[in-house]
């Protein structure tokens, strides 16, 4: 692995930086200012539910209300942001949520707050999330020459939104007000809003067709089956979603607690985060000449994640491959969104990054639920055990997939193609220069 090996090959100079787009820096800083309102809103809502004595319940039906619509509607966002181009839609749900946390707010001032309230209000705010998410892959490519770097750079942002919302959104509610969390994050949608606003003016093509939505959803999907690379990377996220990241975090945390007390956990989630930060630096760059590969190779990291609370490892080593291991899946991550923003056409990208986000969340919920059954008959240790054991034998079969591993790095963004239409053959397997 080298640093930029593929414009070494093509004798290509340095792509310029992504600060030096005005457009870039506008993305970057509506898109931190999103990231950490998200950061904020699970704890704020989770320690205003408890306080306002709806218990753990309450919370469980206040986050599944915000889940839901993004599950259920995030392919109609992909469809919606094609339609009438990723800045209407993302302006449009930062304009819905932060209406969403003001009447929030206004609701726990005045008091006497009732749950259905609250679930109503994460509903609208999970809806406008769906219509949010599928843009972002698309403005990418858009805003900056450098994908790569660009994307490096949202990873460290989304790692530090991680690391400051939570604390944030819990120092405002013990010291402050319940009502003043929830003024805060729509101030931080506001932001985005405000930072997307002047992007209006972005080469996006939009989708005149008068197709039905059906045939909108058949093309996005047509163009994500297209792709075995794509759709292969997905089919075992979803798996691994199930196994790995679903029992991961909530016997993961429990063990460390028990074995480390709450602060010691505090640490070690501390240092996973530290790891991401790490790993989005080295996406800047360290650019791989096959970035599937180079990824899946750096989340093999990741398996130490649920191995060390199954083993028992001291606090100095868990903490270690806690960060090791958030270096490993940022890695990942900066490779595998620059390898879909870069090789499927921005006609279409909203929509098959929908169905890379569906597929991708739709099952760790449902591995989280049985997460704790399972755990009761077989030991939350023995559980992690398999997942670490899953996690390796997932990813070593992506390996196994020849799109997967033969896929190079583009450095520009794909060709736009004529959209495929209904009864017409399937296009080529997309490969790289």
């Amino acid at each position: 692995m080298t640093t930029d090996d593929t414009a070494a090959a093509h004798g290509a100079g340095p792509l310029p930086s992504p600060w030096r787009s005005r457009r870039f820096r506008l993305f970057f800083t509506a898109r931190s200012a999103s990231l950490l309102a998200d950061g904020m809103l699970m704890v704020s809502v989770t320690t205003s539910v408890l306080g306002s004595g709806f218990g753990a319940t309450g919370v469980g039906y206040a986050l599944a209300a915000w889940m839901a619509p993004i599950v259920l509607l995030i392919l109609f966002g992909g469809v919606l942001a094609d339609r009438f181009t990723p800045q209407v839609m993302m302006v449009g749900a930062d304009a819905v949520r932060v209406v969403a946390m003001l009447v929030m707010a206004g609701l726990f001032a005045a008091g006497g707050v009732r749950l259905w309230q609250i679930m109503a209000l994460m509903a609208v705010s999970g809806a406008a999330t769906a219509m949010f998410q599928p843009g972002l892959a698309s403005i990418v490519p858009r805003v900056a020459d450098d994908i790569q770097r660009a994307n490096a750079l949202l990873r460290i942002s989304e790692s530090m939104a991680t690391l400051i919302g939570p604390g944030l959104a819990g120092f405002l509610v013990a010291y402050g007000d319940r009502a003043v969390s929830f003024v805060v994050i729509a101030v931080a949608y506001g932001v985005s809003a405000g930072g997307l606003l002047p992007l209006r003016g972005l080469a996006a093509e939009r989708d005149e067709s008068d197709d039905p939505m059906w045939r909108r959803l058949a093309t996005g999907w047509h163009e994500f089956r297209s792709r075995s690379w794509l759709w292969g990377v997905i089919s075992l996220w979803a798996v691994y979603g199930l196994f790995v990241f679903g029992p991961s975090l909530p016997l993961g945390a429990a063990l460390l607690t028990e074995q480390h007390g709450a602060t010691g956990y505090g640490w070690i989630a501390s240092a996973d985060g530290l790891g991401t930060i790490v790993g989005g630096l080295l996406g800047m760059r360290v650019r791989p000449r096959r970035p599937l590969v180079a990824g899946v190779g750096a989340m093999f990291f990741f398996a130490l994640n649920p191995l060390a609370p199954a083993l028992g490892w001291n606090f100095a080593l868990t903490a270690v491959t806690g960060m090791i291991a958030g270096c490993g899946f940022a890695f990942w991550g900066v490779m595998w969104a620059t390898s879909v923003q870069s090789h499927v056409p921005l006609a279409v990208l909203s929509r098959v990054s929908a169905y890379d986000i569906a597929g991708s969340i739709m099952v760790i919920p449902l591995g989280r639920a049985l997460a704790g059954p399972v755990a009761d008959d077989f030991g939350a240790d023995r559980v992690l055990l398999v997942s670490s054991a899953v996690s390796f034998l997932l990813l070593a079969a992506m390996l196994c997939v020849p799109a997967i591993r033969r896929l190079e790095r583009r450095d520009g963004p794909a060709p736009d193609a004529p959209l495929p239409r209904e009864k017409e053959p399937a296009p080529a397997e997309t490969t790289a220069p």
